[in-house]
């Protein structure tokens, strides 16, 4: 059974943006896949309807066999529990200490008033620390988040998202404002950890060549739609061309 399945999945925003357009996907455990696709295309929206930061306007979206459209409260919490999601802009709350935002990947676990006051288990924060061991950062543990470059932030933000014990990971543009070499960083723990730990992961990226190294399977998205869905192998540069093009093409066809 896949662990997630997505179908006719569609998003119109209020002034009439449709970011979404009858999408269908299904990832399998384990896989890591990554979705490419121009500026606009659907790629954001499409992971932040997964867990429903954005509400779908249309479609159903299967998790571990069950449906999660129009779900709330607890079931809600306990869906993102599952789903560990790494933002391009980090999300860290940058006067605590690099620890502390590790364990933030607890508190979908924890109650309202322990999560408050921080008050996190042995256990918990022993993870933690064995996490940030794994993404080279135990030496920084006790440093404020913002003390940190912005490479270093986003390997905190995978180890927080890694410490929630997820099921799929969802990565959206994770190495967007980062250097070639911090990018590389990234997505090799990324990629490592998630090989290792057994998670799916759902990342989107800007970076064909990048996609191409990592991917087990590639996306392509345009305009709110899948135009290209196959191995790394099979992504030619003529296809690339298409998935990045097609709106010029189609106002010189119409033109």
């Amino acid at each position: 059974m896949p662990l997630l399945q997505v179908e006719g999945l569609s998003k119109v925003y209020p002034d009439g943006t449709k970011a979404l357009d009858n999408l269908s996907l299904h990832i399998n455990p384990g896989e890591f896949v990554v979705v490419i696709g121009p500026s606009g295309a659907g790629k954001s929206t499409l992971l932040r309807s997964l867990n429903r930061l954005v509400e779908p306007s249309q479609g159903h979206i299967r998790f571990k066999g069950k449906e999660t459209t129009g779900i709330t409260g607890k079931k809600l919490r306990e869906l993102r529990r599952h789903m560990g999601m790494i933002f391009q802009g980090y999300n860290l709350v940058n006067r605590v200490s690099v620890l502390t935002n590790v364990l933030h990947g607890r508190l979908g676990y924890m109650s309202a008033l322990k999560g408050a006051l921080g008050l996190f288990s042995k256990p918990d924060t022993e993870a933690a620390k064995s996490m940030l061991q794994r993404v080279g950062l135990f030496e920084q543990m006790y440093k404020r988040a913002d003390e940190l470059s912005g490479g270093q932030q986003q390997r905190v933000g995978i180890a927080r998202a890694l410490c929630q014990k997820p099921d799929l990971i969802l990565a959206d543009e994770p190495i967007a404002s980062l250097d070639p070499a911090s990018s590389e960083t990234i997505m090799h723990y990324l990629y490592t950890i998630c090989k290792e730990e057994g998670i799916a992961c759902l990342c989107n990226l800007h970076q064909v060549e990048i996609a191409k190294k990592y991917a087990t399977r590639i996306i392509g998205i345009h305009k709110g739609g899948i135009v290209f869905n196959g191995s790394p192998e099979d992504l030619t540069d003529e296809m690339t061309q298409l998935i990045y093009n097609q709106a010029s093409a189609h106002e010189e066809g119409t033109a």
